[in-house]
This record gives structure tokens, C-alpha cells and sequence, in this order.
């Protein structure tokens, strides 16, 4: 049931949820606005009319804009911060050896889960290994099963060089698949989404760039959803992630043991404009 509410006392009329839904699925009926029992189906949930309600009447999932944030004033972040933010983003691939805060970690995968998804299914799944300890068990197994493959000659030949991470890691203790970092996150989505390799990479997105903004650093990490998905799939159920979903990627992350002075300079944009 969507819950469709509206106080009359508060709308003014004005059709802006009319008019702002993505879907269509909004009529009036004496000014006031509704979704009818028979459209309720195909309704996104994208909340769109909750949100540009401007008096708070609209209420749609049981949700009360009391509730919500407001955006008034001058809301957004500072253009110049924002923009050296990206552009000072730096793969960390060096950590300290201690947890982020409990509080901390629940805030960044909150935030992070208000990415955007294909037709707002809103079916990315975080798993997360929050503590070093438990890292560090995960990669002695996974680092063992790459070991495994090794000894027995199966690794496939394009991924050949993951035999030299295992001689790092079992003769130096060089960790090449999380870089030391005590934190793993995992973006999955069912099968059944429509986007479900897009919808993981938009999340993790939003998870890096608002966990840098809270001085956490984070890789992208290719090498650990190699092993994990595809030479030691048995440590997807080990982590818990369904058979039905899709791995879009993996991220390490965690307190950096390093920072950096100053922005790269890349070149140019590539852009083709037609």
C-alpha cells in the first residue's frame, strides 16, 4: 500500500506533485491531488511528490515531512570545496590498523544508499566486514584458496599474475587484495534488477566520495571481486551474499595512514560534443 495522504489543511493546490511525477500515476480530483487505487502499481516510490511539496501536505509510505531535512537557503556545498574534493581523491592504498567508528561506519552506508538506481528499485545490497579482525580472517581464507589454485595449476591464464600476490603475501606478508585496510564493502543486486552492475557503481560512488569527505579513505577494489566472485566463489556465501545477486564491485576502506599535499593534473577532459 503506498499511503497516500494529503492534509488539506496544509495543500495550497498548487499541482506541483501533479505535475513532478515521473511516472504519471497523479490526477486531482477538487483540486486536491491522488493517486487512484488502480494506478497505485505503477507508482515508482520515488518520493518525488513528497519531496517537492512545498507546504508539507503530501505524505506517501507512511512518511511524515517532519521528518525529512529541509532544503531551504543556501543547502548545497560550497562548489570550489566540492570540485577539489573530487579532484583530490586518492586511491588509499595505505591504512591504520584500527576501526572506524561504529556511528561513523552506519552514517557513511546510509548516506551512500541514497544513490540513485534504475526505475528507483533501490535493491543494492551493502555487505560490509566492519572490523580489521575479521578482515584479516577473510583474506587468510581467500588468500588460501588462491593458494590452492596455485598449487594445483587452475588458475586461468589472464589472472596468472594472482600467483605472484600469493608469493607476496605467504613471503613478505604484502596484502595486494585489500591493501591492508580493515574495512571490505561489497555492492550487490539481484539478478532480476534492471541495472544491476550501474546501480552498484553509482552506490559505491556515493560511498567514496562522502566517506573521503569525512577523511576516510577508500579504494576501488578490482582484485579482491576478482577473487572473491570469480576464483573463489565459496567466499560469497561466506559473506553472506545471496546466489541470485550480482557483485557490481568491492571497496576497501578505512582511516588513511597517508595524506596527500596537493591535486594531480590530468589532462583535458575527452569530449565529443555533437
Amino acid at each position: 500500500m503506498l499511503q497516500f495522504k494529503i492534509d488539506k489543511d496544509k495543500c495550497t493546490r498548487c499541482g506541483l506533485c501533479v505535475a513532478d511525477c515521473p511516472a504519471h500515476v497523479m490526477d486531482t480530483a477538487d483540486g486536491f491531488p491522488l493517486i487512484a487505487a488502480e494506478k497505485e502499481a505503477g507508482c515508482y516510490r520515488c518520493q518525488h511528490c513528497f519531496a517537492v511539496c512545498p507546504t508539507g501536505a503530501v505524505s506517501i509510505l507512511g512518511l511524515d515531512p517532519q521528518d525529512s531535512t529541509p532544503l531551504e537557503g543556501d543547502w548545497r556545498p560550497d562548489p570550489a570545496k566540492l570540485e577539489t574534493l573530487m579532484k583530490g581523491r586518492r586511491s588509499v592504498r595505505r591504512y591504520k590498523q584500527e576501526n572506524l567508528e561504529p556511528e561513523l561506519l552506519q552514517r557513511l552506508l546510509e548516506v551512500a544508499w541514497h544513490a540513485p538506481t534504475g526505475v528507483n528499485t533501490r535493491q543494492v545490497r551493502f555487505t560490509v566486514i566492519d572490523d580489521r579482525e575479521k578482515l584479516a580472517s577473510f583474506r587468510d581464507e581467500l588468500m588460501a584458496g588462491i593458494a590452492r589454485l596455485v598449487r594445483e595449476d587452475a588458475l586461468p591464464e589472464q589472472l596468472a599474475f594472482f600467483g605472484d600476490f600469493v608469493k607476496l603475501w605467504e613471503e613478505q606478508c604484502v596484502d595486494v587484495l585489500f591493501r591492508g585496510a580493515p574495512h571490505l564493502l561489497v555492492a550487490s543486486v539481484s539478478d532480476k534488477a534492471v541495472s544491476p552492475l550501474q546501480d552498484c557503481m553509482i552506490a559505491l560512488s556515493y560511498f567514496e566520495l562522502f566517506a573521503q569527505a569525512n577523511g576516510v579513505g577508500t579504494v576501488w577494489d578490482g582484485l579482491a571481486k576478482i577473487a572473491i566472485n570469480d576464483l573463489v566463489p565459496e567466499s560469497l556465501a561466506r559473506l553472506g551474499i545471496p546466489e541470485d545477486h550480482t557483485v557490481g564491485y568491492c571497496m576497501a576502506f578505512g582511516k588513511p595512514a597517508v595524506q596527500y599535499a596537493r591535486t594531480v593534473q590530468h589532462q583535458g577532459a575527452m569530449i565529443h560534443r555533437v
